[in-house]
């Protein structure tokens, strides 16, 4: 393992920001970094401690029935949590509301892509905790009384961020049926694969979306979905589509139904009694793509998610009743399920939806929809931050961003040059600015800093903050063995939490062979499959996949530390580091790099960048560097660099799947840029 981690990661912010909630029991007794860390010993010290932490927050939302036991670790590693507890995730986000005397606050603004001649949204759509009430009530009539969904039956969602997305996915929660929500940019061989798994027997889709302008079908991948679930023995028995375009599309009548047709003849004022639900029976499948073989069914429960999102919500987001809260994510991923529907709305808060592209029409949208609405909590991605960043500063700045309060991201570590940018530019150099980490399987936030009216955790650029209270984690080495603060290893989660996946869709032994494996001797450890590091005051460091880690003759060095220093440069607005076979050095870093508005790629810069990355990260990386000058970077629509076609290119092998890709102009231009260095170094003209 490395013996510690560049200094462009652990750039630590001097200034005092009121920077954490003060947990209750406690406000008079943090005064500093050793008390925060005094307060979160109390909370994992012991198996009755975290029992006690997370009873004390289950308790603060709706149960039909309590618990008759907080957890059951019986059978490690499946754990169980509020066992023999009854709610449900509908109630908790709509009837609870109405209770506490929200029916008329707006819970969710949305807005659609596309704008008029003066740049305006042309869509805009608002709905109330009433609206969402009834049109829930709405759908969950048709679903039950009409289609005969049941309490464990799985719908599979395929839509766009419109929405009747999270209407759908509270409907089914009222009813005790699942979701399983497949992002709109997937393929229909991948959509089907996940149908079949889930045996779903109902897709809800829609005639198409918008993005970047240009219109984009869903009605034909269904339609294509149907035809391969037949040949494979599978049958569809309605497909609902929802009218988002207005435009014609193929049509089977046997199993094709408008979404308002179907829900025409039910009266407004229906309704449906929210089941209760055990707090271990599951709430959705969310498919994560693995390494190999076919995608993860992750399976989260319905209870201990609840209580996982409610405490993360409060803590770290320091929800506010007058907060307007707007998560960029899709709700195809896991950050849009907990972070766009449940989380935000148990709290009664209002969201933001938009629909579109974050640079259309053109890379000033998000500040826009900040100022419109004046958004105060934003949760965005770091590669959508170093997107941004190519452009001049002075254009986010005539915009108003002041009502922020809190601006977090999520997906992938974040650049210390980035988080300074977006503390900045976005923040205005006043808002909690953190880096969280967590994952599908988590189900909810594991790392971040807790903003609101406290005083002591300073904020660091590049960190993700200290664990959350009640759960206990450690960075080992590849025997498991705890590495020294500073040093880099192995990001281990090493205590049962409630938000954690229940299993994985009907492999409950993929579950254990994946989370489980690789440490499973040193009593039952998650195994998250990245590295990190934790700092003197307690602090994560998550430094990306343990897979993105380059060996140039013998040394290990990280693909996110490449990065890191790359982006320090002042013409560098974001890059991705891949490693390309050598026979004398085994891997050389080949750097696809993208250029900030204003410079242009030479020889020069491209030496330039050099002599930077032999001053920050060293020579053995800064020698051998090809760096390649792209306009983009090939991206998923969630946001994340898709590093394996990078590398496919450069070894000439298979592309695979590529199904989530934002666009393929990226592969397209980056395959070029390459080629030409390629030719280059073999004719023996490039300084490389």
């Amino acid at each position: 393992m490395s013996s510690g981690i560049s200094g462009a990661l652990v750039d630590v912010m001097k200034k005092e920001f009121e920077t954490y909630i003060i947990p209750k029991g406690w406000e008079d007794k943090i005064e500093s970094i050793e008390d925060w860390k005094k307060f979160y010993q109390s909370t994992v010290n012991s198996k009755e401690a975290v029992v006690k932490w997370w009873e004390s927050l289950a308790n603060e939302i709706f149960w039909f029935k309590k618990w008759d036991k907080v957890l059951d670790d019986s059978n490690p590693p499946f754990y169980r949590w509020f066992v023999g507890g009854e709610t449900n995730l509908a109630y908790l986000c709509v009837d609870w509301n109405l209770q506490k005397g929200r029916k008329n606050k707006v819970a969710i603004i949305w807005e659609g892509e596309p704008v008029d001649e003066r740049g305006q949204p042309k869509e805009v759509r608002k709905l109330t905790y009433y609206d969402i009430f009834r049109e829930t009530n709405r759908i969950a009539y048709m679903l039950k009384e009409k289609l005969k969904v049941k309490k464990g039956d799985v719908v599979t969602l395929f839509l766009p961020m419109i929405p009747e997305l999270p209407l759908y996915m509270l409907a089914l929660q009222r009813i005790g049926a699942a979701h399983s929500v497949v992002f709109s940019g997937f393929s229909a061989e991948a959509l089907a694969a996940r149908v079949i798994d889930a045996k779903a027997r109902i897709i809800v889709t829609a005639d198409g979306l918008w993005r970047r302008g240009k219109q984009i079908k869903l009605k034909e991948i269904v339609d294509e979905v149907v035809k391969i679930c037949e040949k494979e023995g599978h049958k569809i028995e309605k497909v609902i589509v929802i009218k988002r375009l207005g435009n014609e599309v193929p049509w089977n009548p046997e199993i094709d139904v408008w979404h308002h047709e179907i829900l025409e003849d039910i009266p407004k004022n229906v309704y449906v009694e929210a089941v209760p639900l055990g707090s271990e029976d599951y709430s959705f499948i969310l498919y994560t793509s693995g390494t190999t073989g076919k995608p993860k069914g992750v399976q989260h429960s319905v209870g201990g998610y609840a209580v996982h999102l409610y405490a993360t919500m409060k803590l770290i987001f320091d929800i506010r009743e007058d907060d307007i809260y707007w998560c960029t994510a899709d709700i195809g991923w896991i950050t849009g399920h907990s972070y766009i529907v449940y989380g935000p709305l148990m709290h009664g808060v209002t969201v933001i939806m938009y629909e579109g592209a974050p640079d259309y029409p053109d890379f000033t949208r998000w500040v826009q929809i900040i100022e419109r609405y004046g958004v105060t909590i934003f949760y965005t991605t770091p590669t959508a931050i170093r997107m941004l960043m190519k452009q001049p500063e002075e254009i986010y700045m005539k915009y108003d961003t002041s009502t922020l309060r809190i601006a977090h991201s999520v997906g992938e570590p974040i650049n210390p040059e980035a988080w300074r940018w977006f503390f900045k530019v976005f923040g205005r150099e006043k808002t909690c600015t953190s880096s969280t980490w967590w994952m599908t399987e988590t189900g909810g936030i594991l790392t971040g800093h807790y903003p609101g009216r406290g005083k002591i955790l300073p904020l660091k650029a590049g960190t993700n903050g200290p664990i959350f209270p009640g759960i206990s984690c450690a960075v080992v080495d590849e025997d498991g063995n705890i590495c020294k603060p500073g040093e880099r290893g192995y990001f281990v989660i090493t205590s049962p939490y409630p938000g954690q996946l229940m299993t994985l869709w009907n492999d409950p032994n993929r579950y254990i062979e994946v989370y489980y494996g690789k440490y499973k001797h040193k009593g039952w450890w998650f195994y998250t499959g990245d590295y990190a590091m934790i700092d003197q005051d307690g602090f994560i460091w998550v430094l990306g996949r343990a897979d993105d880690v380059l060996k140039v003759a013998g040394h290990r060095i990280g693909t996110a530390e490449v990065e890191s220093a790359m982006i320090k440069h002042q013409a560098v607005s974001e890059s991705a580091c891949v490693g390309k076979s050598d026979p004398i050095k085994g891997e050389i870093p080949v750097i696809f790099t993208v250029l900030k508005h204003g410079y242009l790629p030479s020889e020069e810069l491209k030496q330039e960048i050099k002599r930077h990355l032999r001053a920050t990260i060293g020579p053995v990386v800064s020698s051998d560097a090809i760096i390649i000058f792209v306009d983009s970077l090939p991206k998923t629509r969630s946001g994340k660099i898709m590093r394996r076609l990078l590398r496919g290119l450069i070894e000439g092998k298979s592309l695979g799947d590529i199904t989530t890709l934002e666009s393929e102009v990226a592969v397209e231009e980056a395959k070029k840029a390459y080629e030409m260095v390629k030719a280059s170094l073999e004719k023996g003209t490039s300084s490389e």
